[in-house]
């Protein structure tokens, strides 16, 4: 509970009253980050940064508004600074996942994308989100609005998140984003139709099943069974007629069964063997990738794969490297 006694000593310099005051937000805020960067490195270090900010700038905060406005005032800041700073990150040859890659589908528009780990989630304390929110916490972190959200220029990306998916309203979104509720409400307006056109709503697409539900589990073990039997026809029975495959950072992104069955002749071409390790990741199901070594009894990382689920059958698989396997509490290997 904030209370004037606790600004009073914080501002004294007294770094337990502080820690009252915000540590209750560090997990709703890295989220915010994450969905403003759509990385969990990237948002890790920005939390630190806001974390450090209010700290020394304690002294600033007027009461006029909540501590939690004026954390996601700093935090949003940081963010947007972070997306103006950020140097480009080098784009991974397609040839280096797969051999000969055929025509791609489309190219994606984002440059970097992470997944973030769902036992971070399960942190955050239960905190309503505003009268003015418009997605569910569970559609607002998954790995398809996370890429969507990438999409939009970075003023409109934060304008949404703090709008739409968190609820402020919108003279407090522009408090925020230190600029007039007119502007606020012209972003969100342009944000909105970009993201209608990258994101199909809800109501067009197959829900997925309840997370943790026996329906869930159902379809998730037939995945990893026929995925770790090295069985592509079971695999790509699982699929949607129009699956989705992509490799971030790795632009290029593939579309169908078709492509999805040559995709996985390659992906167990010469006789490799897999193991998974079941993981969540943005409130979906994912898996730690191991390949055996061919020369000895261990088995090696070979990224994460995290699974969309449309109804009863998946609807897209995005693959990333083996640098987010840490995040996760993955090792680099398994004993065979």
């Amino acid at each position: 509970m904030v209370t004037a006694e606790l600004v009073s000593r914080a501002r004294q310099g007294d770094g337990d009253a502080f820690g009252q005051l915000v540590d209750g937000y560090r997990r709703e805020l890295q989220v915010h980050c994450y969905r403003i960067l759509g990385s969990a490195a990237d948002a890790e270090d920005v939390l630190q940064e806001t974390m450090l900010a209010a700290w020394q700038g304690i002294g600033d905060f007027g009461e006029r508004s909540s501590i939690r406005t004026w954390l996601y005032r700093i935090a949003t800041n940081r963010s947007l600074n972070a997306l103006r700073s950020a140097s480009r990150r080098p784009v991974m040859e397609s040839s280096l996942v797969w051999p000969n890659p055929p025509e791609p589908a489309r190219l994606s528009e984002v440059p970097w994308l992470e997944p973030y780990p769902d036992v971070l989630l399960d942190q955050i304390a239960d905190a309503e989100a505003g009268p003015e929110a418009r997605y569910e916490r569970s559609e607002a972190i998954s790995l398809a609005f996370i890429t969507a959200l990438q999409v939009l220029p970075p003023r409109q990306r934060a304008a949404l998140i703090l709008r739409d998916v968190l609820g402020f309203h919108a003279s407090e979104a522009a408090q925020i984003l230190e600029t007039t509720t007119a502007s606020v409400t012209g972003a969100l307006q342009r944000a909105r139709a970009t993201l209608q056109e990258n994101l199909p709503p809800a109501a067009d697409r197959e829900p997925p099943p309840v997370p943790n539900s026996p329906a869930e589990a159902a379809l998730v073990g037939r995945l990893a069974a026929a995925f770790t039997g090295g069985d592509i026809d079971g695999l790509v029975d699982l699929l949607t007629h129009d699956v989705w495959l992509s490799m971030p950072p790795v632009p290029l992104e593939y579309q169908g069964r078709d492509i999805a069955a040559r995709a996985l002749s390659i992906v167990f071409g010469r006789g490799r063997a897999y193991r998974l390790v079941t993981t969540r990741a943005n409130g979906q199901p994912a898996f730690g990738v191991y390949v055996r070594d061919p020369h000895g009894g261990v088995f090696h990382a070979n990224g994460l794969l995290v699974v969309t689920l449309a109804g009863d059958l998946v609807s897209a698989l995005t693959r990333f490297d083996n640098s987010t396997l840490s995040r996760f509490g993955l090792p680099r290997t398994l004993q065979a």
